[in-house]
């Protein structure tokens, strides 16, 4: 039999299966966007499920075979979780994107996995409400793809990481078995809490179908502000004067090195003296309170307090949305850094409060013992430690693409940080996992996974090894 009539079989018996779902074959995607990553739509059929039950026919059909499966949600993943090879299957959840109800006196959204961030967003905030969780890929990224790579975002350091918003789930296993537990409550000591099992486990434990989604009040109005700073101990103490400040709340703090935010500025058109651009470091601080008058005067007065303690050099209050909105695209737009050096190696750490500054003096010493022309764009989220990074060339190398791995991820085991902090392991970070992460954890990662998933169906070579 050849490859053709193989794939028409394929196809065939995926269309009787789906009923009325979409399913794509290799043309199809070949005609598509893949995403943020071109490795996205390598496989040999995507199947879109309306449902639990169409997830769990296509997990059965795909086991019965041997078949591998991928998950994917709005394909917006960094570390290649989502990436397909020659004979796999997607499962693609975009159909699956209700938001099945929002409790306002609880608190509580339950969804469908592949319902997008922004559209929670919007729906929570009719009832005064939000997830407690942003990312710039909003409009994208999907809440069973956050759940599977644990996403943080820029309000982390207020309201935790997507482990910290989740109350209950339900998944498909890997044999087609549906694991239910849809708690939506905060409060249950009922023996293992294996929910979390799916956390961050990229698809490869059980496809995550739907989810019951913790919520905080909305905030009010907010005030934006960019704060030229000496270095990342300057703007801590400005993030915890802030913290400590009754009658308002600090919604971002991030904070850009000055190679990235003069590059941005560069890339984005940006006047000269249009914004503070000339410190060390630039800090991005937005504050909510009750009217845009409180919070600016609130932004203003904070500022002013720590002024001298902090060392600040230079200061913008937003005095427009369309300014705010301004110094967010300095933090948020940083595809730029891929238009300008065609994939770049780009890394994910957390570090620290009180290690970031010596990191990254260290990190920009020893990529220069690599390559002199090495000069890192670094930006982050400071109030939880989670830096960016990405590397001024064109990428990947992989001869110089270990070294560069090792010089960001030395030492931060050690002092309590982590080589991946919201983008996951997929399949770029695997090698490193495996260089960094404790021995112990990964024995006991590969020994669930065997447990879970023993023929290596789902999301197969993805986060641990597995034997063939």
């Amino acid at each position: 039999m050849t490859d053709v009539n193989e794939q028409a079989e394929l196809i065939a018996a995926l269309k009787a299966l789906a009923g009325r779902a979409a399913v794509w074959g290799k043309d199809e995607l070949a005609a598509r966007d893949p995403g943020v990553d071109s490795r996205n739509f390598r496989a040999a059929a995507l199947v879109r499920p309306a449902d639990t039950g169409g997830v769990a026919a296509l997990v059965g059909f795909c086991a019965a075979r041997g078949l591998r499966l991928v998950p994917q949600g709005g394909r917006t993943g960094l570390a290649g979780g989502a990436a397909t090879a020659a004979g796999e299957i997607i499962c693609d959840l975009g159909a699956m994107n209700r938001i099945e109800e929002i409790d306002p006196l609880a608190r509580v959204a339950v969804v469908q996995a592949g319902t997008p961030l922004a559209a929670l967003q919007e729906a929570a905030a009719a009832y005064g409400l939000d997830p407690g969780i942003d990312l710039s890929a909003r409009g994208s990224c999907t809440i069973g793809g956050m759940i599977s790579t644990n996403a943080g975002g820029i309000m982390a350091f207020r309201n935790g990481t997507m482990r910290h918003r989740l109350l209950g789930l339900e998944a498909v296993l890997p044999d087609g078995r549906v694991f239910r537990d849809l708690t939506r409550v905060l409060k249950t000591s009922a023996g293992y809490d294996l929910k979390h099992l799916f956390v961050g486990a990229e698809g490869t434990l059980g496809i995550v179908t739907r989810a019951a989604i913790r919520l905080v009040a909305a905030g009010g109005a907010s005030a934006t502000a960019l704060v030229g700073i000496a270095d990342a101990a300057s703007a801590q103490r400005i993030v915890g004067h802030f913290l400590g400040r009754a009658g308002a709340y600090l919604s971002a703090a991030e904070i850009m090195w000055h190679g990235y935010a003069d590059a941005m500025r560069r890339w984005l058109g940006f006047e000269p003296g249009m914004l503070p651009l000339d410190a060390p470091c630039l800090l991005l601080l937005e504050l909510d309170a009750d009217t845009p008058e409180a919070a600016a005067k609130a932004m203003e007065d904070g500022l002013s307090a720590i002024w001298e303690e902090a060392g600040i050099i230079d200061a913008l209050v937003a005095g427009s949305l369309e300014q705010a909105r301004t110094i967010w695209r300095l933090r948020e737009e940083t595809w730029q850094i891929e238009r300008a050096h065609g994939h770049p190696p780009s890394f994910d750490v957390s570090v620290p409060a009180g290690a970031i500054d010596a990191y990254v003096a260290r990190i920009g010493k020893d990529l220069k013992a690599i390559d002199a022309r090495y000069a890192p764009y670094v930006f982050g989220h400071l109030a939880d430690g989670n830096l960016h990074i990405s590397i001024n060339t064109d990428g990947p190398d992989p001869e110089r693409y270990r070294a560069i791995e090792d010089v960001l991820y030395a030492g931060l085991r050690e002092i309590g940080g982590s080589f991946s902090a919201e983008h996951g392991v997929g399949l770029d970070k695997r090698a490193a996992y495996e260089r960094h992460a404790d021995p112990v954890k990964q024995e006991l990662a590969r020994s669930i996974k065997a447990l879970f998933d023993p023929r290596g169906i789902l999301n197969a070579g993805k986060v641990v090894s597995q034997a063939e």
